[in-house]
């Protein structure tokens, strides 16, 4: 009898070590350009399921822990952005070879002219204009507020925002809480900061919410943020912008 429980013992232990086993597994990879066939340095690879990122070797080799079904998102400058599915086959086999696409990109010749400078610092001091992004503060919040400029409409766009959450913000938060909950855990993984420190365009924040690019402005102005700093801030600002917007949701919410 005690060969037969110790039996049944070893075999749930060695079916649930199987199971946890297929979960999650260490795979590698080969990222290459799908014309020359030649390995693609610093290529940044983000598991978006598990939220943690690396970064392909110069010979285009990665490796990753990932579960079947995980979706990784391949981007680097000058290529085209994919994103790719872990199949039972990568997993079996332990590695795969990604291919990723160069974009053509025509240039043209620009002349940038938004201000036409002198030369002279005491002159062009006068025809650049100062920064209009003002930030609130209001006692008793922990937190300041943007409103664009300095007229007493602004501040009272702050004071509406706050006492009447925008339907907007509560459709959106609402009906994301597991995308957004992935906020804390991007902070977590320092290949996922440095991408996003690096870039401007919103893309991988988009992937990584599951969220349209384009909503983004539209999400910072109802949570207070002015239009220069949706339009300068980095990929990291704005992922740090919108989750102290969502935290702060959620205590309205509460509320």
């Amino acid at each position: 009898m005690r060969h037969l429980i110790f039996l049944l013992f070893f075999i749930c232990s060695t079916s649930t070590w199987a199971q946890t086993d297929e979960l999650s597994k260490r795979v590698s990879g080969l990222v290459v350009n799908d014309n020359t066939l030649l390995p693609i340095p610093n290529v940044n690879v983000i598991n978006l399921n598990k939220v943690r990122g690396t970064v392909t070797s110069q010979r285009g080799a990665f490796e990753m822990d990932v579960s079947v079904n995980d979706t990784l998102h391949f981007t680097l400058i000058g290529y085209q952005s994919i994103r790719v599915r872990v199949t039972n086959d990568w997993l079996k086999n332990g590695s795969a070879k990604i291919q990723m696409t160069e974009k053509a990109i025509a240039l043209e010749e620009v002349i940038v002219r938004k201000y036409d400078l002198t030369g002279y610092l005491e002159v062009d001091s006068k025809l650049i204009p100062d920064q209009t992004s003002h930030r609130y503060s209001i006692n008793g919040l922990p937190e300041g507020y943007e409103a664009g400029d300095s007229t007493p409409g602004a501040f009272s766009r702050v004071l509406g925002s706050i006492f009447n959450p925008a339907d907007m913000l509560y459709n959106f938060f609402g009906k994301k809480p597991k995308e957004l909950k992935k906020l804390k855990e991007m902070k977590k993984d320092d290949t996922v900061r440095n991408l996003l420190e690096s870039k401007f365009d919103r893309e991988t924040i988009a992937v990584l919410l599951g969220i349209n690019k384009n909503d983004i402005p539209e999400i910072l102005s109802r949570c207070n943020y002015s239009e220069a700093f949706i339009k300068t801030a980095n990929d990291l600002q704005i992922l740090d912008a919108i989750s102290a917007c969502y935290e702060e949701y959620k205590v309205l919410k509460k509320k």
